[in-house]
């Protein structure tokens, strides 16, 4: 039977699926880990990816595959020297050092964020690969003297896999330099940032969603590989009408839409998606790893602390969850604020404030959706390594007055990229491929409170943000 790899790289890690090309079985799958990090200063050397796609495919067993793809996390940038060697680490998406050229980059142009909206579907913040640009031209020159090629962390493992430089168009629409709109790179934003530099041979060529290259022992073939988002929504079959929310180390609420977007107020990143269409998608610096942060100042585990939050019927606190900055609303200085302390309040309370911070945060992204013409529905479907946690399944039930779907499976990255693998292998719309996967089944969990309850709770949460 024909198999295929799908590769997730993420900021925490390489994680692998190998799947049956014609059925989506899985077949075995393996994990290696990255170099932490911490923003504000958020970088990984390059080559860690590589040694970590390296050890989760070995540990997923001797398996050849006939076609690979690689989803990896969006907006980092890499920059490659003469000999095809990283120049420096890679600026991650959650580096926010870029956050003063952001603020610049927005002034550049006519009719600021509005411009910057119809160029390119999205309004620069630190998150955006052309910000990092503008960091490493005002910050290291002798490095950018030195570029030749400019390029994301999936675009740098697929060129270790084929030699050749290529991307995606989902992954490039969240560079700051691609437009959804007409389909090309703006050269004439990247200028802003160096005129001098040659871009067009600098960046990579956008591949389509089918189209793909060969590796270099020419026993497979590469396809375009994606961002992660994009990968998610092929990995749970994502249609238009369908909500998805992903919790994970970022937060991110987004779904499939006919046309590009361009919201003006920033909140909405226009971005495509791999198979043809569009991925308007909202993004929160600070999900998983608050909740994780509280289970730590309460000593206990994650599981643990979504008991104490199930326990709780109400808590009168508020948290608001920006503990490294925030890129939706854009506060790239700002921290976390607790409010509504009492000298009797409890565990429990703290533990559903943290819960609750974070989908708030998530549900303020939907409205931004909505508000920009965007269609969500009437039901959630929930991904990333939150959507394991019953009180993150239930308190997003809970406070969106939806019913929640946990997909089954755990990697949906991989398997999209799984997904992006056999559409290249078979000459298929890789929506084709997930559907005939019966991709996005899973177990679904009802609101348990009264929309007044839920009403209030996101009042609070309003109050305390400002």
């Amino acid at each position: 039977m024909p198999l295929v790899l799908g590769i997730d790289s993420s900021t925490q890690s390489t994680k692998v699926e190998i799947r049956d090309a014609d059925s989506g079985s899985l077949v075995a799958s393996g994990a290696a880990p990255h170099p932490p990090t911490n923003p504000p200063c958020s970088e990984q050397d390059p080559k860690s990816w590589w040694e970590a796609l390296l050890g989760a495919t070995a540990r997923a067993g001797a398996h050849r595959p006939d076609a690979i793809a690689v989803a990896g996390q969006q907006h980092g940038l890499v920059v490659l020297g003469e000999r095809d060697l990283p120049l420096r680490p890679a600026k991650l998406w959650n580096d926010t050092e870029s956050a003063p050229d952001a603020d610049w980059l927005r002034h550049q142009i006519s009719d600021g964020n509005a411009g910057w909206a119809r160029a390119v579907g999205s309004v620069p913040v630190a998150a955006f690969t052309i910000t990092k640009l503008s960091w490493l031209h005002r910050s290291e020159p002798d490095v950018f003297a030195r570029v030749c090629r400019v390029g994301l962390p999936h675009d740098y493992l697929t060129f270790r896999l084929t030699g050749q430089w290529t991307t995606d168009r989902g992954d490039a629409s969240g560079t700051g330099y691609w437009s959804p709109h007409t389909g090309e790179y703006r050269f004439d934003l990247l200028d802003i940032v160096d005129a001098q530099l040659d871009w067009a041979a600098a960046l990579p060529t956008v591949l389509g969603a089918t189209e793909s290259r060969p590796s270099l022992d020419g026993k497979a073939i590469v396809a375009a590989g994606t961002g992660d988002n994009m990968a998610a929504a092929l990995g749970i079959g994502l249609r238009m009408g369908r909500l998805a929310i992903s919790i994970g180390t970022s937060g991110t609420a987004y779904t499939v839409h006919d046309v590009p977007t361009a919201d003006p107020t920033g909140a909405v990143a226009g971005f495509a998606s791999a198979c043809g269409r569009y991925l308007p998608l909202v993004c929160t610096l600070n999900a998983a790893k608050v909740t994780d942060a509280m289970a730590r100042l309460l000593a206990v585990d994650i599981e643990h602390l979504s008991r104490l939050a199930l326990d709780c019927e109400a808590s009168r606190l508020a948290l608001v969850p920006y503990f490294d900055g925030e890129r939706t609303p854009n506060r790239p200085d700002a921290t976390g604020t607790l409010r509504g302390l009492r000298s009797d309040s409890t565990r429990d309370e703290l533990a559903r404030a943290a819960f609750e911070g974070v989908v708030c945060g998530l549900l303020d992204g939907v409205d931004a959706l909505e508000a920009a013409g965007v269609a969500t529905g009437d039901a959630i479907t929930l991904v990333g390594g939150g959507a394991r946690s019953q009180a993150y399944r239930q308190i997003l039930a809970d406070l969106a007055q939806r019913p929640v779907t946990i997909p089954d499976g755990d990697e949906h990255v991989a398997t999209g990229a799984c997904v992006q693998a056999a559409a290249a292998l078979h000459g298929r719309d890789p929506v084709e491929i997930a559907d005939s996967w019966g991709l996005g089944s899973g177990t679904t969990v009802e609101p348990s409170i009264a929309a007044e309850q839920a009403h209030v709770v996101r009042t609070r949460f309003a109050d305390a943000r400002g």
